[in-house]
């Protein structure tokens, strides 16, 4: 088992990596010294995988748990549902001394974190994320929320969870788009932080479609080791963390203007990746081979790199809610080349428009 842990004074935790670990949870909870009630937040699906061995495991650590399913899909990451997941909360006696367990993928983390960071002013929280996407990154730094019908993640907050325990064995019933999708995430790590990790996943793109032990579990620690970094030195995303949301920008705007159901979270990004390189090459940022480097190796991996569809109209109308607007000026972040990103407000806005319109015509 590998462990990474996020450096945050008091509020810092460890994530831990390996195989077959999910039968251990009830131990590593045991060590947190948390009270003796546990509120399980799973999906049918993932429940029907592993729940029952969380739960079992949970109880053989000497917690009391109650279930609590939400339904699978962003558009049950609102606050209808968070409304139903207090109700179970208070019905269970949720004291502050209670942990929110959140088992599942992106959806379920988030929403599972709004609840602990919500409930009772704040209660303890311990992510099991069982996708790609959630191990490299939602389930990581804290970020928790529910979305509004006009746009993504809109009311949230930071908060930390005590634990994130990622089993890559999980990994074996996950469905090959969302396999892919979660794998958009990484390769932006590459992107922002790290050429020799963009290297990698160039060269060992068999080994990872065909859930090799070694090289998923490098690939998530070394994920997960980008985002501490970054989350250490900029907790509330005030400055650096930002670079995070690489490729979030336009992506965001395309699930919103699609209503969550055309593309999941990571085709968004990889569309939105591709949009900020060719912004950046517009801008004379961007190289024109590093540009074709972030196109190719998404496209190798079976990401979307444009969309069809939707109004250029919608997409412009959707970046202008975006959360990283500031005093009235839309934030890109724009790769410089391969590791290395800037944050950014001084974009021509025909540029946008043009590479927003560009996407939907390939």
């Amino acid at each position: 088992m590998e462990e990474v842990r996020i450096n945050l004074g008091e509020r810092s935790y460890d994530i831990k990596i390996g195989e077959g670990i999910l039968d251990r949870i009830g131990e590593y909870l045991k060590d947190l010294d948390l009270g003796p009630k546990v509120l399980l937040i799973s999906n049918d699906l993932v429940y029907s995988l592993y729940g029952e061995r969380a739960k079992n495991s949970i109880e053989d650590g000497g917690f009391s748990v109650k279930v609590a399913k939400i339904g699978d899909g962003e558009k049950y990451k609102s606050l209808d549902t968070a409304k139903d997941l207090y109700d179970k909360a208070v019905d269970f006696g949720l004291d502050r001394s209670s942990t929110v367990v959140a088992l599942g993928g992106g959806v379920v983390g988030d929403i599972g974190g709004f609840i602990a960071a919500t409930y009772m002013r704040g209660i303890n929280f311990v992510q099991i994320p069982t996708t790609v996407l959630s191990q490299v990154d939602s389930s990581v730094g804290g970020k928790v929320a529910v979305n509004h019908p006009l746009g993504k993640n809109l009311i949230g907050n930071f908060y930390q969870p005590k634990l994130v325990v990622a089993d890559i064995e999980v990994l074996e019933t996950l469905e090959k788009r969302e396999l892919k999708a979660g794998l958009a995430e990484v390769i932006k790590y590459g992107v922002i932080w790290d050429e020799q990790f963009f290297d990698f996943l160039i060269d060992n793109k068999s080994e990872i479609f065909n859930l090799d032990t070694k090289a998923l579990i490098h690939l998530i620690k070394k994920s997960c080791q980008i985002k501490a970094q970054v989350v250490s030195k900029d907790e509330r995303e005030e400055g650096l963390r930002a670079i995070l949301n690489y490729g979030h920008t336009i992506g965001h705007a395309i699930e919103a203007v699609s209503n969550y159901k055309k593309y999941v979270h990571g085709e968004g990004v990889s569309i939105g990746m591709v949009g900020a390189a060719k912004i950046a090459f517009r801008e004379g940022l961007l190289s024109e081979e590093d540009l074709i480097k972030q196109e190719n190796i998404l496209k190798s991996y079976g990401l979307p790199t444009s969309y069809d569809d939707l109004k250029v109209e919608a997409i412009i109308r959707a970046l202008k809610k975006d959360k990283k607007v500031k005093s009235g000026e839309l934030r890109f972040i724009l790769a410089k080349k391969v590791g290395e990103v800037v944050i950014t407000s001084d974009v021509n806005t025909n540029n946008i428009k043009e590479v927003v319109n560009e996407l939907g015509r390939e």
